[in-house]
Parts: structure tokens; C-alpha cells; sequence
């Protein structure tokens, strides 16, 4: 089954984070099948999103994680106010 989680990038106190991905089976910071975005943990944005990728992944059956759901759903109002 393939997930949609957070991957830390990010070095020691610093934390930043891929959207990636996966096979449920991997390891957090294991193999990913495909990166969809970034997150910037300091300050708490995402830097970069691929919404189009994401439905893609979901439309394959995909689960997302908690994490992976509300960053989806801040986007989705910014991308709202920003149109």
C-alpha cells in the first residue's frame, strides 16, 4: 500500500520535510516512490506543492497521513484566497 507522509530532511534543531510518496512498508527517510512537495518546519510553510501529483497518488489509492492532511487542507484555503 503506498502512504503520504512527511520525510525529515532536515539537519539537527532544524527540521524541514519532504511530502513524499512511499511504500507503507519503508522506513520513515526510506525509498520514496516520488516526491509531491516540501515543508518548511521553522516556519511552519509549505515551500513547495505539487497538487496535481497528490490527486494522482490518491486517485491510485494512496492514504495520506494526519500531518500530510492538514497541510493539504492550509494549501488548498491559501490557493482559494489567492484566486
Amino acid at each position: 500500500m503506498v502512504k503520504i507522509r512527511l520525510s525529515r530532511v532536515g539537519k539537527k534543531k532544524v527540521p524541514f520535510y519532504r511530502i513524499v510518496a512511499v511504500d507503507s512498508r519503508r522506513k520513515r527517510d526510506g525509498g520514496v516512490l516520488e516526491t509531491i512537495g516540501s515543508f518548511d518546519g521553522l516556519s511552519g510553510k509549505l515551500t513547495k506543492f505539487n497538487q496535481e501529483r497528490m490527486d494522482y497518488w490518491v486517485s491510485q489509492g494512496a492514504v495520506t497521513s494526519d500531518a500530510v492532511k492538514r497541510l493539504h487542507k492550509v494549501y488548498t484555503k491559501s490557493a482559494e484566497k489567492k484566486a
